[in-house]
C-alpha cells in the first residue's frame, strides 16, 4: 500500500470520525475512499466498520457531560437492543448478498432526515391534539425500541448514516433537547459499533494494515467533532444533520 492511498484512508478517517460526531454519516466518506484504493466491496465495509470504532469511543467522551441523569436507565435497555439488532445484522451481512439491502438504504435515509426536518412541527401538533405526554411514555418506548432494534440491524449490516438515522429516531421518541439526542446516538453507535468490531474480527474479511490507519483518525475525529457539535445553535445543529442525511441519501440514489 503506497504512501497516497495510506494519506486518503487517514484523512477520510478522520473526517468521518467528525461528521459523525456532527450529524451523522461519516462512515460514508471512508467507505468510498476504501474502495478507491482497491478492496473488494465486503471487505471496505467491514473494514469501515472496525476502523470507525474508536471514532464512536472519542463522540462518547467527547458528548459525556450531556447525557441526563434520567435518561441513563432508558439507555440501558435501548443499549442492549441496539447490540441484538447489530449482532443479528452483522450476521445477515456475512451469510447474504447486500444488493437488495442496498435498494432500501437511500429511503431509508431520506425518510428519517425528513423525519428530523419535520420533528419541531410534528412536536408542536401531537402537544395540541394528542393526549398528554405523560400518559404516552410506555407508548413511546415500545415504539423506540423497536426502532432501535430495526437500526441495530442497519447498523450491522450496512453503517452508512447510522447517526443519522437513529438521532432522528430519538428526536421522535422523546423530549431531549440537541445536545442530549447526540450524546445518546453517541453511546447507541458506539453499541452497534462495538457488536460489529467483535463479529468482523472474528468472521470477516477486515484489512487490518487500513485498521491501524484510519482507527487513531476517526479517534481524533470523533472527539473534534463532539467538542465542535456542543458549541453549535441547536436549529443550526438540526439543520446541518438534515442536509447531511438527505446528501447521503442523494449519493446513495446515483451510486
Amino acid at each position: 500500500m503506497d504512501t497516497a492511498a495510506l494519506t486518503i484512508v487517514a484523512v477520510a478517517g478522520l473526517l468521518s470520525g467528525t461528521v459523525n460526531s456532527i450529524a451523522g454519516g461519516g462512515s460514508l466518506l471512508l467507505f468510498p475512499a476504501l474502495l478507491g484504493i482497491g478492496l473488494p466491496t465486503q471487505a471496505a465495509n467491514v473494514t469501515n466498520s472496525v476502523a470507525n470504532w474508536p471514532g464512536f469511543a472519542g463522540q462518547v467522551y467527547g458528548f459525556a457531560e450531556d447525557v441526563k441523569r434520567e435518561s441513563r436507565r432508558r439507555l440501558v435497555l435501548l443499549s442492549v437492543i441496539t447490540a441484538i439488532g447489530s449482532m443479528a445484522g452483522s450476521a445477515l451481512l456475512l451469510t447474504t448478498s447486500s444488493a437488495r439491502f442496498d435498494q432500501v438504504v437511500p429511503a431509508l435515509v431520506l425518510f428519517a432526515s425528513l423525519l428530523l426536518a419535520g420533528q419541531k412541527q410534528m412536536n408542536k401538533l401531537t402537544r395540541v391534539t394528542g393526549p398528554p405526554a405523560s400518559s404516552r411514555p410506555r407508548q413511546n418506548m415500545v415504539m423506540l425500541c423497536l426502532a432501535m432494534a430495526a437500526a441495530g440491524i442497519y447498523g450491522g449490516y450496512f453503517a452508512g448514516a447510522l447517526g443519522v438515522i437513529m438521532l432522528a429516531t430519538l428526536a421522535m421518541a422523546t423530549a431531549e433537547d440537541l445536545p442530549c439526542l447526540n450524546a445518546l446516538k453517541a453511546v447507541l453507535s458506539l453499541v452497534n459499533s462495538t457488536v460489529t468490531l467483535l463479529v468482523f474480527a472474528l468472521f470477516g474479511p477486515v484489512h487490518w494494515p487500513l485498521v491501524a490507519v484510519a482507527a487513531p483518525a476517526t479517534l481524533l475525529g470523533g472527539y473534534a467533532g463532539a467538542r465542535l457539535a456542543r458549541w453549535m445553535r441547536e436549529e443550526a445543529l438540526r439543520w446541518l444533520v438534515v442536509t447531511t442525511g438527505v446528501t447521503v441519501s442523494a449519493v446513495l440514489y446515483m451510486t
